[in-house]
């Protein structure tokens, strides 16, 4: 596909979606899906402007990616597969997108239902259920960090990953929706098909459960 269109400057992102914990380059990848110029982006795709398309997708790729790394893992040959799924969504989201008729501020929503639906389907082929405990917290590189950084990194992550896995399967795709991938509690709603205020009421009991699971030695 085609990665050059003259579509605005993004816009910065509002401060509710945007995460903690990233580095200035993701936050620039994930802030543009909040802009003005994406949902421009969109409205072009949708008329069939070929250009439109290649960039649309350009700037959902590492959004879809990070998800799926979320969900399935970043280690191994769940490194493939997470990759290897990507690639199946955005081959879906490509073939649905003369078929949709919503907002265009609803697309990216639209987008994570599939993304959804794509995970399940690779579980389902795979044997395992959706509920076992596979997923990693993704991270960033920064180069600046040295050996024991990296270490203390590391022993996070597996920490939170640990902690994730305790949660029922709706609580964690909502944490990594809402915290991971940064939608709003009002798109995460529609990405699963949950009202905003259901959404908000399980990120606040997974959190709490989260909270509970940590010993004392977690907050130090």
């Amino acid at each position: 596909m085609s990665s050059t269109v003259s579509s605005p400057t993004p816009e910065a992102a509002p401060r509710e979606t945007q995460p903690t914990g990233r580095n200035q380059g993701t936050d620039a990848v994930f802030a543009r899906l909040k802009s003005s110029a994406f949902h421009e982006l969109v409205a072009a795709s949708l008329q069939g402007d070929q250009d439109a398309i290649g960039t649309l997708f350009t700037w959902i790729n590492p959004a879809i990616t990070r998800y799926c790394r979320a969900r399935i893992g970043r280690t191994g040959s769940a490194f493939s597969s997470a990759d290897d799924v990507a690639q199946e969504i955005l081959l879906a989201v490509l073939g649905a997108l003369p078929r949709y008729s919503d907002d265009k501020e609803s697309f990216l929503p639209f987008v994570y239902g599939i993304a959804s639906h794509k995970v399940a389907d690779y579980y389902r082929r795979s044997g395992r259920d959706r509920s076992d405990p596979v997923a990693d917290v993704p991270d960033t590189v920064d180069h600046g960090l040295g050996p024991e950084q990296i270490t203390l990194r590391a022993e996070m992550r597996s920490r939170l990953a640990t902690l994730l896995d305790t949660l029922a399967p709706r609580q964690r795709e909502i944490l990594v929706l809402r915290l991971v991938v940064g939608l709003s509690a009002q798109e995460t709603a529609a990405a699963i098909g949950l009202t905003a205020t259901a959404v908000r009421v399980a990120q606040h009991r997974a959190l709490t459960r989260l909270r509970g699971s940590l010993s004392a030695t977690d907050w130090l």
